[in-house]
């Protein structure tokens, strides 16, 4: 079965057909810059734009890069605060006429993870970290999806969520070398094996690519892995829970 699955992120919203039995992406991503402001009316536009470069017409799974409870965006993240309260299903299916299934997006690169890649078959609890503009946080114990696990939204120090200053961004922006960068993501880490004493943190997101360069600076007990599926795990995964039904609670 072929699945239109959309990834939100920060920087850029991507998109690609998917043979969600195989976990296989069976076209080229196409990328769109994700608009600013990142508005609700904005973003629909491009995510429109998305279907429309497709010419699809079937059920269409979308990671989006916030709380989601029933499709309803409960936080605003790092996006526009104007999506604070908006249903993002009734939005995306008014603006395409599609059905779409939404999701938090590091469950979504999680669940492909989980499904089709390297954390397929692992037990206990498993956290999927996304390294990108935020950090995003995906659950799992003994392979079910534990829904919006939001650990960037952690407080550290001056700032009101440490993913200000540990995500990807902060290293772009601060224009951190490798070793300096992975000490503060590590930082992080050591707050996720405090608080919920994970059996696995897999990562994910741009920088996931580049584990070996930091790899070294993550002193944890925990197992940590890098997901071979990378980038394309936003899209995969959203795809899937489109089939799967992902639980919307």
């Amino acid at each position: 079965m072929t699945i239109l699955g959309i990834d939100v992120g920060g920087s850029g919203i991507k998109g690609a057909l998917v043979n969600v039995e195989t976990g296989e992406m069976l076209t080229k991503r196409f990328r769109l810059p994700t608009p600013k402001p990142r508005t609700p009316e904005a973003m629909s536009d491009v995510i429109a734009e998305i279907v429309e470069h497709f010419d699809y017409k079937g059920k269409v799974g979308c990671g989006f890069p916030t709380i989601i409870k029933k499709g309803i965006c409960k936080s605003p993240g790092n996006l526009d605060p104007s999506w604070l309260g908006v249903n993002v299903e009734e939005l995306l299916e008014k603006k395409t006429g599609l059905d779409f299934t939404v999701i938090n997006d590091a469950d979504a690169a999680g669940y492909a993870t989980m499904n089709y890649g390297i954390g397929k078959g692992k037990q206990g609890l498993v956290v999927m970290i996304t390294i990108g503009t935020g950090l995003g946080s995906g659950a799992f114990f003994n392979g079910k999806l534990i829904p919006n696990f939001e650990l960037g939204q952690i407080p550290y120090k001056k700032y009101k969520k440490i993913e200000l200053w540990a995500a990807g961004s902060a290293k772009d922006r601060e224009d951190l070398s490798y070793a300096k960068w992975g000490k503060r993501f590590n930082t992080f880490l050591r707050y996720v094996e405090l608080i919920i004493s994970p059996d696995l943190i897999i990562l994910g997101g741009g920088a996931s690519k580049d584990f070996d360069q930091f790899k070294n600076k993550i002193k944890i007990e925990t197992p940590v892995i890098a997901a071979e599926l990378r980038n394309h795990a936003g899209i995969i995964g959203a795809a899937a829970a489109t089939l799967h039904k992902a639980p919307k609670v």
